[in-house]
């Protein structure tokens, strides 16, 4: 099958968009599917500070064309980025690839702005298409301004197939925009397993270096996803000094992100510059050794479409401590195979990772079920597949309903900070 990906983000941008899309790529060639990918990228200096950025790389077996955000990029002199400019740009391309040599589906990564083009461009191609619902896309799009609203609920309505990683996170969708829950087709993140395995001479729940018990916080760095409520539950864990794993406790923030100056300063508004390590973001090929040097993984997010962190976490043998929030609590189970807590209670989190750090036999069992179920369900062959099934079950067919392109521009926070989309 002919497939045209669009993709909201790629690498060398550092984000959960860029590992999925790469995975998912790999699995599409392996299937005997012939993909060009239409990559998103910044190469303005504002563009690039936040995740990194500059046109993608080669792919094998992909043909991969890098489609710059001009438009995002006035934003860093205007205040307004001109996400129209970036949409019609697309649709162009689109068109005129597929002039070149016919595609029979398209599938886009977020629904805005990528969806909106690839729905746009399927009615004109008379093309089905998929869209993947992820992560800030159904949290926040379509609360923003009318404009992105109408378009969110364009995409929800026209799309021929809609994807989403978790029940909770379609439930949320549901709740924002108006679109039933059976409109989706409930597909999980997935996880490289033969990448994410537990580092050599792993043993469930023991310490890598039992003189510096370490904690790990790897992904954006983003006060939605918690960075800096983990600093100061950290900061409470050590001036408590209930047991001695906890005073000898380390914490590694890993990534990059909108607010990892923020987090830099507040290490050292807390004092604990000797203790906090901040390493910057990872090339993907070295994200394995990077959990590798955690013994607990920590992700205290306020929501997600499904966690690509956790599930990696998960597969490398770390005990994972996480919120009760959208797209976790699909994964992980207070108890079970993790540790939950409610989003933003720092007493609470605190309390979490003391538990993890102070009682070995609970790291164990923990540690234990998260990779085992992470290995039966969530390995990328498994997923694949279920993606490669909705791919044959829309193909021939056309966008649904009926499609006008909405021109109206409404004040928006993100045309000021459109990397936050």
């Amino acid at each position: 099958m002919r497939v045209c990906f669009l993709s909201r983000r790629y690498f060398p941008a550092v984000s959960g968009m860029s590992v999925y899309a790469a995975n998912l790529l790999r699995e599409l060639v392996a299937l005997g599917h012939d993909v060009t990918m239409l990559s998103d990228y910044r190469a303005d200096p504002a563009g690039t500070a936040v995740y990194g950025g500059g046109p993608p790389p080669e792919v094998p077996g992909v043909r991969v064309v890098g489609v710059e955000s001009a438009g995002e990029a006035e934003a860093a002199a205007t205040g307004h980025a001109d996400f129209e400019r970036d949409l019609r740009t697309r649709v162009a391309l689109v068109e005129r690839l597929h002039a070149e040599r016919p595609f029979e589906l398209l599938h886009a990564q977020y629904g805005y702005p990528t969806g909106y083009a690839a729905l746009e461009a399927g009615r004109r191609l008379g093309l089905p298409v998929v869209v993947s619902i992820q992560g800030g896309d159904g949290h926040w799009v379509g609360g923003c301004c009318g404009t992105h609203r109408r378009a969110m609920q364009a995409v929800l309505a026209g799309a021929n197939a809609l994807l989403i990683g978790a029940r909770s996170f379609a439930e949320e969708v549901r709740e924002h925009l108006g679109a039933p829950v059976h409109a989706f087709t409930i597909v999980p993140g997935a996880v490289d397993t033969g990448r994410f395995r537990p580092r050599a001479g792993w043993a469930p729940g023991a310490w890598r270096d039992p003189a510096a018990p370490t904690l790990l916080y790897h992904g954006r760095v983003d006060r939605r996803k918690g960075a800096l409520d983990l600093l100061d539950a950290f900061a409470r864990l050590l001036g408590s000094a209930a047991d001695p794993a906890h005073a000898a406790a380390r914490l590694v923030v890993s990534g990059i992100g909108p607010d990892s100056q923020a987090v830099a300063a507040r290490v050292a508004e807390l004092g604990l510059t000797e203790r906090v390590d901040l390493p910057g973001p990872a090339a993907y090929a070295d994200v394995p050794a990077v959990y590798h040097r955690g013994d607990v993984f920590v992700s205290p997010t306020y929501a997600e479409g499904f966690s690509n962190t956790i599930l990696e976490a998960m597969a490398s043998g770390l005990v994972c401590v996480s919120t009760r929030s959208v797209g976790v609590v699909d994964c992980l189970r207070d108890g079970e195979n993790g540790l939950l807590l409610a989003p933003g209670d720092v007493p609470a989190l605190a309390d979490a990772l003391g538990r993890a750090l102070a009682d070995h036999a609970l790291r164990a069992r923990l540690a234990a079920a998260a990779l085992a179920e992470v290995r039966a369900t969530y390995a990328w062959p498994v997923v694949a597949r279920q993606i490669d099934g909705v791919y044959r079950g829309v193909l021939g067919t056309v966008p649904r309903g009926a499609w006008a392109w909405d021109d109206a521009v409404e004040p928006c926070r993100f045309r000021a900070a459109p990397h936050l989309l």
